[in-house]
């Protein structure tokens, strides 16, 4: 049988010079030599179809088409009695691939940046790419401050045209920043300078942070902090001349090199608003924060714009544009401004679009905004609508976008958009001691039920001692304009026979009540409620002479009709991750009716001031007092307690104040007072799941009566103080919050407990 053979893809492309063959009719297509390949992708890449007449043109496009798949080493083409047999040769796949030696990286990250350059399992194996698959490696190392990273290459042959793929990686030790200079500096020292940068030389936290290795991203960010340190401070022509990054030959070491030309310090002459104001220049001039005389501030001159841009912004013109023109005079070292206004076209907002909230309804969103649909652009109520949309607790994340309309000039669209974070939360706790054996408590709340926006709660407590069941309901939107309403039920136990405890009282408590909140301004609202509770009470022959005296005077079942009244206000910027703004609340019970009269008063003040970026000062004072009216004292079971997480860390829960035989009977007024410096997590960047504090805590519990019915006067002398460090970290596993704290000044007979946590779990 004749065959007639085309050698390669040269010989095709020269056919139309000297054909190798006569041109006939293709009466099958047959393919030989293919081991993973389908015959059916060879024809569909084929130009050539059954009843098309071969001549070496079409020849050459076949084999040029399949060398173009980038699946064939070598392609021929035989022909056999009007038959055209395609003879193939595959090339090999690539079966896996594998790394020794990696400790830097995850395999699978490592893996992704070979498949962006073509370099995969499962794909057709391209020698051509190693040396681009090595280059790839030695720049993910790089990125880590690897310099001395070696890699090697073996492709080892298997079966059914298949390879295997290894890199041998010596990693090499990472390259230290060893020295960082900074020349030409005369108003600050280098000292100064150096501790704004990011980067630095190998510290006790660096193992951590990796700040001690070059990393060009940090580096202009360390350029930008130094040269609008310099501006701040009156420097306007500041510049950075040069940087120089140079490393050891043994690549272990890194010195960095900064050239600057400080300039000279200016004065502000003169700012005047011109352009298109809108509104009035005196409101406008208010915002302004340069101030002739002042010396110049980068900082202060974009604060004033952003100021004068975001008045404008309440207004309506949501595009305005403030700029500012400095008429510089060197010789007298003087700027003056012009800040320029172009507020553009009043604009109104078309739709507000909520997004990501698989969970919860639009409806629980949507009646936060206070921005509405079709009204003008307000800046003010839009930030207000995602401050409050935050402080719903829902989520983890909220951002706000405000897209012009295509097609249009004064419309925007609201694009709110929110992540999801679990609202449930479920705590559990078992613990012993000797006293109580076994104790297990726990509870479960919803926070977000079946995305609506109402809570529940559900609490047990359980220990030898002590039982605790309640349930707890709120609708934050009974009504369409912000009521709400809700209502708690409770059964309590205590009960200390059986366990090494001095039998004091054994007390059994029901009740339950309903409440209401009423919203009188944007960040202000009162509340009020009514509950009844019945305890019963207890008392043994080995008895405390205080609840003795309780009894006798006011019998063994004791009921009570409260009525609750408070007032709130919330201007924090965020419930997640506060970082400015302040929280009051002021509340008030008291219980006319039953056969126990009394009062009780509560006052709480939070602030939160913020000194950086990511460092801020929360302030916290509580007081509350009671008492009994008509003469008659706090019932001891509704008396104050402090110690602990919650108050004053360092010192046992419910430790402080009065006690009696060791044990802490609590009395009618109660300070706490906390401050604590909050920071992120060094090296955490934008993550706000983890926030550590530096705190210092403060607070006493003062009364009962003493034996000649007076009752113990808040001093400060008396209070108990307490420093340490505090952990507050958003886990996968749900909130946790950690303190280690040494008491300042503990007294002989006070519970200390230096390191305390609480913990639980999300979904």
């Amino acid at each position: 049988m004749k065959k007639n053979l085309l050698a390669g893809v040269i010989a095709a492309l020269f056919a139309s010079a000297a054909q190798a063959f006569d041109p006939f009719v293709v009466k099958d297509i047959r393919v030989e030599g293919i081991q993973r390949t389908e015959a059916g992708t060879v024809f569909s890449y084929l130009p050539v179809r059954v009843g098309d007449t071969l001549n070496d043109e079409k020849a050459a496009q076949a084999i040029k088409a399949l060398f173009a798949t980038g699946f064939f080493k070598d392609v021929r083409i035989e022909v056999e009695a009007d038959v055209m047999v395609l003879v193939l040769e595959e090339r090999p796949a690539i079966y896996q691939i594998d790394f020794v030696g990696l400790k830097e990286f995850d395999k699978d990250q490592l893996k992704k940046g070979l498949k962006d350059i073509g370099l995969a399992e499962s794909r057709i194996f391209d020698r051509a790419l190693l040396d681009k698959a090595e280059q790839e490696l030695k720049r993910q190392y790089l990125s880590r401050g690897r310099y001395a990273v070696e890699v090697k290459t073996t492709v080892t042959p298997l079966e059914r045209n298949r390879v295997s793929i290894n890199f041998t990686i010596d990693e090499g030790e990472a390259a230290k920043i060893k020295q960082i200079n900074i020349v030409g500096n005369q108003a600050f020292k280098e000292k100064e300078l150096l501790e704004l940068f990011q980067l630095q030389t190998p510290g006790w936290l660096t193992w951590y942070t990796k700040n001690d290795q070059y990393s060009k991203q940090k580096l202009t960010a360390d350029l930008e902090s130094l040269k609008s340190y310099y501006q701040n401070r009156g420097y306007l022509e500041f510049g950075i001349e040069s940087t120089q990054v140079s490393i050891s030959p043994d690549k272990k070491d890194i010195f960095i090199t900064i050239s600057v030309n400080e300039g000279e310090r200016f004065i502000v002459s003169s700012v005047k608003l011109a352009g298109d104001l809108v509104a009035p220049e005196e409101d406008l001039r208010k915002l302004v924060k340069v101030k002739p005389g002042d010396i110049f501030s980068r900082e202060r001159l974009n604060e004033t714009q952003k100021a004068i841009s975001e008045r404008l912004g309440k207004e309506g013109y949501a595009f305005a544009n403030v700029n500012s023109a400095p008429e510089v005079d060197k010789e007298k070292r003087q700027v003056a401004f012009t800040i320029f206004v172009d507020p553009g076209k009043r604009v109104y907002v078309r739709r507000i679009n909520i997004g990501g909230n698989s969970r919860t309804r639009d409806e629980v969103v949507r009646q936060e905004m206070r921005q509405m649909e079709g009204g003008w652009y307000d800046a003010e109520k839009i930030q207000l609508s995602r401050q409050r949309v935050d402080k719903l607790g829902y989520f983890s994340e909220v951002t706000v976008e405000t897209p012009s309309v295509p097609g249009t000039s004064d419309q925007v669209d609201v694009n709110m958009n929110v992540t999801e974070k679990p609202t449930g939360s479920l705590m559990l706790g078992a613990g012993f001691s000797s006293s109580d054996g076994i104790i297990l408590s726990g509870s479960i709340a919803q926070q977000n039920l079946f995305g609506s926006g109402k809570s529940v709660a559900v609490a047990v407590n359980t220990a030898k001692s002590r039982e605790t069941y309640s349930f707890s309901y709120t609708n934050p939107y009974f009504t369409v304009d912000g009521i709400s309403q809700g209502f708690d039920i409770y059964k309590k136990t205590y009960d200390p026979t059986g366990t090494s405890y001095a039998k004091s009282y054994k007390t059994s408590s029901i009740g339950g009540g309903l409440r209401w909140g009423v919203p009188i301004a944007e960040k202000e609202s009162i509340n009020f409620g009514v509950a009844v509770d019945k305890t019963d009470i207890e008392t043994f022959a080995d008895s405390r002479r205080i609840y003795k005296d309780f009894i006798k005077e006011f019998g063994n079942s004791n009921t009570s009709g409260t009525v609750n009244l408070g007032w709130g206000r919330d201007a924090r910027d965020s419930l997640i991750y506060p970082t400015s703004g302040t929280y009051t609340r002021v509340n008030g019970e008291m219980s006319p009716v039953g056969s126990l009269k009394f009062y009780r008063m509560n006052f709480q003040h939070q602030r939160f001031i913020p000194f950086t970026k990511d460092l801020v000062l929360m302030l916290n004072g509580e007081f509350g007092m009671g008492n009994g009216l008509g003469g008659k004292p706090l019932p001891f079971y509704r008396s104050y307690y402090a110690g602990g997480v919650t108050s004053v860390r360092g010192y046992d829960v419910a430790s402080l104040g009065p006690r009696q035989s060791d044990e802490a009977i609590g009395g009618n007024k109660r300070v706490v007072m906390n401050a604590e410096l909050l920071f992120p997590m060094p090296g955490s960047g934008m993550d706000k799941s983890l926030r550590l504090g530096w705190f210092v805590d403060a607070g006493q519990v003062f009364g009962p009566k003493d034996d000649f019915g007076r009752y113990s006067k808040v001093s400060l002398a008396d209070l108990r103080y307490s420093t340490g460090l505090a952990v507050a970290w958003t886990s996968p596993m749900g909130p946790l919050k950690f303190s280690i704290a040494q008491p300042l000044n503990d007294k002989e007979g006070d519970k200390t407990q230096r390191f305390q946590f609480t913990m639980g779990t999300t979904f």
